[in-house]
This record gives structure tokens, sequence and C-alpha cells, in this order.
């Protein structure tokens, strides 16, 4: 069993900057692709960005290019997500998750197995 476990978000204002944290451990993140997804209330689970398991690709949900960022440590086992610029409508759960094959060209939950336990992050003044 793969197990993640994400860390660093919190309340910011609108226009503020967070960074998640998602850790692995018993397992070595190398192989895998890892995607951060997000979960508002009543809305249904979205993919916001994924990388690669080398990390020389990533994909982006429209609503967050050019504000968030991936990227991955595979020598701290740890992959990170930047969020920059940040909105109110951005206020949701954020889980990151893995998979072994090329789910980060999709970036869809469903193509994700392994899976954190998320950390929420509210944008409001």
């Amino acid at each position: 069993q793969l197990q993640l476990v994400e860390s660093g978000g919190g309340l910011v204002q609108p226009g503020g900057s967070l960074r998640l944290s998602c850790a692995a451990s018993k397992f070595t993140l190398d192989y895998y692709a890892i995607g951060w997804f997000r979960q508002a209330p009543g809305k249904e689970r979205e993919g916001v960005s994924c990388i690669s398991s080398r990390g020389g690709s990533t994909n982006y949900a429209d609503s967050v290019k050019g504000r968030f960022t991936i990227s991955r440590d595979n020598a701290k086992n740890t992959v990170y997500l930047q969020m920059n610029s940040l909105k109110p409508e951005d206020t949701a759960v954020y889980y990151c998750a893995a998979d072994s094959g090329s789910s980060w060209l999709s970036c869809t939950p469903a193509d994700f197995g392994s899976w954190g336990q998320g950390t929420q992050v509210t944008v409001s003044s």
C-alpha cells in the first residue's frame, strides 16, 4: 500500500501563496507519476496539476496555469505544489495521488490509485 502524506495547507488571503508538499513513505516516488487534485464542498474532485515520474513533463488545469507550479525532488521523496496569486475559488481540500503509468497525461482522479488524506486550503479575507 502506497502511503502519501500532504502538508502545507492553511488559511491565506486572496493574492497570497502557499506551498503544498506530498511526501511518500514506504515506497520510492521515482517511478510514479504524481498528481494534485482538489475537491470543494458540493463539487467533484478535479485535477489541478500532474507531473511525470522523472519530472520532465507537467500538466495543469486551465484555471491554475500561470499561478501554480508542480515540482518534484526525488532525493527527498517529495512532490510540491507552489500556489501563487490564490483566489477564493481555490478553496478546497487538496489531495496528492500516485500512479505507476502515464496518468499525468490525463491528470484525472479516476486514473490514480493511491491517495493521501488531503490538506485544507482556504482562501479568504
